[in-house]
């Protein structure tokens, strides 16, 4: 259970609280909080920080639409630092970027990017709210339901052949393909990539149990 009094403010009445995509983990933005603003967090179930420059409260989103649903809170071994786990609106950033950590300074390893799933997701969304002239995007979705469908039997079944090729660089590529029409077929049908995230969560954990079930004496 949340006890507010476990948590370690500064001497200054704050402390740092990082927010992070709930999907993807990535950290979208670091700001402060103060014992308000925390409780105010778990009341509403939106994100609140405390401005530091303007001295006040601070609902995340409350002039942009930019709101942050909060799933979960957790704080860190000492108690003294706060992670968000949010379903962000629209962009984190002030400067209309998903997430304020754009300035890539040093690349040591390659590590691949799971947030470029929900760009392409995002991608879609706003051609269907935007259409552009000559889109392919925008073709799928005047063509409606039938068209997608069929593209995307023609994809797996690209897929299926890379495969029995051994080419895995062509598979790649179809499963991409296949994907990306299958993302324009969740928009069509709208259906949001965090519903079928907690479909896959729900089939985890009925595995999870499933499994502990058929364990003998269990």
């Amino acid at each position: 259970m949340f006890n507010i009094d476990d948590i370690k403010f500064g001497t200054d009445g704050l402390i740092p609280a990082i927010a992070c995509d709930a999907f993807t983990n990535e950290v979208l933005m670091q700001a402060y909080m103060n014992k308000e603003a925390l409780e105010k967090t778990i009341e509403t179930g939106e994100a609140h920080y405390y401005s530091r420059s303007r001295k006040e409260l601070w609902h995340k989103g409350e002039t942009s639409g930019n709101i942050q649903k909060v799933t979960s809170i957790y704080s860190d071994c000492d108690n003294d630092c706060i992670l968000l786990k949010i379903i962000q609106t629209g962009a984190a950033c002030h400067t209309g970027s998903y997430s304020c950590f754009f300035n890539n300074r040093a690349q040591l390893q390659y590590a691949p990017n799971l947030n470029a799933i929900t760009m392409e997701i995002d991608a879609i969304k706003n051609r269907k709210a935007h259409p552009v002239a000559g889109s392919y995007t925008n073709y799928l979705f005047d063509k409606g339901r039938e068209k997608i469908c069929k593209k995307i039997g023609e994809e797996a079944s690209e897929c299926i052949i890379a495969a029995m090729k051994s080419d895995n660089v062509e598979l790649s590529n179809e499963i991409a393909d296949l994907l990306y029409h299958i993302f324009v077929l969740m928009e069509y049908q709208g259906i949001d990539i965090g519903y079928l995230m907690q479909v896959l969560e729900e089939r985890r954990s009925s595995t999870r149990i499933k499994n502990y079930q058929s364990y003998p004496n269990h």
